[in-house]
């Protein structure tokens, strides 16, 4: 090794040092309150929805018009990843719009504010081919029980 590539190394050693340092020395640092950088708080969670009300409420925001949703299930809210928001699955009997069955279907539903703002069709990855459903009343199906009852 000749003096030019020792003295190199010498140099990336102790600069590889000093970076390794610049944490250690910033973090036992004393500063006036005013200069340190404050931690931001985490934005809190929204309440967990009431997933069988919104979807029964709003069956038009999951599935497409004419599909004809029947033994509509939902699963249970869970916390969005993506924010404060949540996410759930929603499976339906579906009919496609020439009548023709088009079987069991599974979305999952975005919810922020207590509304549905999106949804997607899931594939054969998602884990909303593992929840557990409940059944969900449509809101029609709860106001024909309540005129027919005396």
């Amino acid at each position: 090794m000749g003096q030019g590539q020792v003295h190199l190394a010498a140099l990336l050693a102790g600069a590889a040092f000093m970076l390794s340092g610049c944490g250690l020395a910033d973090s036992h640092a004393v500063w006036p309150e005013m200069l340190k950088v404050k931690a931001t708080e985490p934005t809190p969670l929204e309440t967990p929805p009431d997933v069988k009300r919104l979807v029964a409420g709003k069956l038009d925001s999951v599935f497409t018009a004419g599909s004809q949703p029947a033994h509509v299930r939902v699963s249970a809210p869970l916390h969005d990843p993506r924010g404060t928001g949540w996410t759930a699955c929603v499976r339906a009997e579906l009919t496609s719009v020439i009548g023709k069955p088009l079987g069991t279907q599974t979305y999952r539903v975005f919810i922020n504010d207590g509304a549905i703002f999106d949804r997607r069709q899931v594939d054969a990855d998602d884990n909303c081919l593992t929840e557990t459903y409940e059944p969900v009343e449509s809101s029609v199906t709860v106001e024909a029980q309540r005129s027919t009852k005396p």
